[in-house]
């Protein structure tokens, strides 16, 4: 019922009021009160040689026109005006109020009456295209939405209960009185349900930050930080094992602008990423180099890669392309890792690798001398 009475006290606002911006009115009232008098100042000297037939559809034309522009009310000005130009300037006798044919009173009569009602017509039509046009761009907003939340139960309903399972699956476990546990096997069980929770943990954090980064919400703090610090950090939080990444950082990089603790996250999300679709063997590379002014980190993998056309989808929240790992996560590490940088004054691209697989570019400002440590 609320819905109901909402979309008919909707429809009413759009069928009893103009939907058209106050400039386009004004510029609506603009032509009328321009193009009326410009009009009969052409037709004036050809008014012996025109029929009346002739000169007032000539005024309605330009009267849809201002409708299509301004609206209703510019419109039935500018037939008030047609008409008015009609009567003083190509109705016989000439600069007089007055009408000596009958005939002619009924034409005037009539093109006032038709002026205005296909001013009304044409704004109507124009006022409904545009809430056609709004609706369905509400739609299609909705549908996105819709999709999104979707998106987001199928990822809560699986990702995070899996991790959940597994913790409480050992945390029951040790607690069983049914079957008597080694020593080795109450570790084994304490291990999965740790791992578990730092997994859980982590997609909890994910949700929470991309949550931040959407409401404008997240804080950061920009500062001079060494490539080669936040990189370590971000190494050992992953866990690379020696060899797991192949480093190529300039010796003379300078520091950049950025959030130490934020860029750390991105490196992470973007090595994670890179190694997951690195075949056994060929681990991914990560080269830092200095560019007139800006620091470009390059995480290159020697996967299958990604189409062009579908780059981008890759940055959207909930996406997995070519992933099939149920176990990989939410699908957030590119969105996140794309908008902290962004957050931080930079920018996440992808680009072909020299060889197979896929290379994201992290483009940087690069710190000046005056700036702090």
């Amino acid at each position: 019922m609320a819905d109901d009475h909402a979309m008919g006290r909707h429809t009413w606002v759009v069928l009893g009021t103009s939907s058209l911006s106050p400039s386009r009115r004004r510029r609506g009232y603009l032509l009328a009160a321009c193009a009326i008098p410009g009009l009969t100042l052409a037709l004036v000297p050809f008014r012996d040689s025109l029929a009346l037939a002739t000169t007032m559809p000539t005024f309605l034309l330009l009267t849809v026109v201002i409708a299509l522009l301004g609206g209703r009310g510019p419109a039935i000005v500018a037939g008030l005006a047609g008409s008015v130009a009609i009567n003083f300037f190509f109705v016989p006798p000439y600069h007089h109020w007055s009408i000596a044919d009958p005939e002619n009173v009924v034409s005037v009569v009539t093109f006032v009456l038709v002026a205005v009602l296909v001013s009304w017509a044409v704004d109507l039509a124009a006022r409904r295209t545009q809430q056609a046009a709004e609706s369905a761009a509400r739609a299609e907003t909705n549908a996105a939405a819709a999709h999104l939340r979707t998106a987001i139960l199928a990822a809560v309903g699986h990702d995070l209960r899996t991790p959940l399972a597994v913790a409480k699956a050992g945390v029951s476990g040790l607690r069983s009185t049914a079957v008597d546990l080694t020593a080795e096997d109450r570790h084994a069980l304490l291990v999965r349900a740790d791992h578990a929770l730092d997994r859980l943990a982590g997609l909890l954090e994910d949700l929470l930050d991309l949550s931040r980064l959407q409401t404008g919400a997240l804080s950061l703090r920009r500062q001079a930080v060494s490539v080669d610090d936040v990189l370590s950090g971000a190494l050992d939080d992953i866990g690379v094992e020696p060899r797991g990444v192949i480093l190529d950082i300039d010796e003379h990089l300078p520091p950049v602008l950025a959030d130490p603790v934020l860029l750390e996250r991105v490196l992470a999300n973007l090595i994670t990423n890179a190694q997951r679709f690195s075949p056994a063997g060929m681990p991914p590379t990560v080269i830092a180099q200095a560019d007139a002014g800006r620091v470009l980190i390059q995480v290159a993998d020697r996967g299958p890669g990604i189409p062009v056309e579908d780059r981008e989808r890759v940055f959207a929240p909930f996406q997995r392309l070519g992933d099939t790992d149920a176990g990989t996560g939410l699908g957030l590490g590119l969105a996140l890792a794309r908008g902290l940088t962004e957050a931080m004054g930079g920018t996440l691209v992808p680009k072909d690798s020299t060889a197979d697989g896929l290379t994201m570019v992290l483009d940087l400002e690069a710190a000046g001398k005056e700036s702090p440590a």
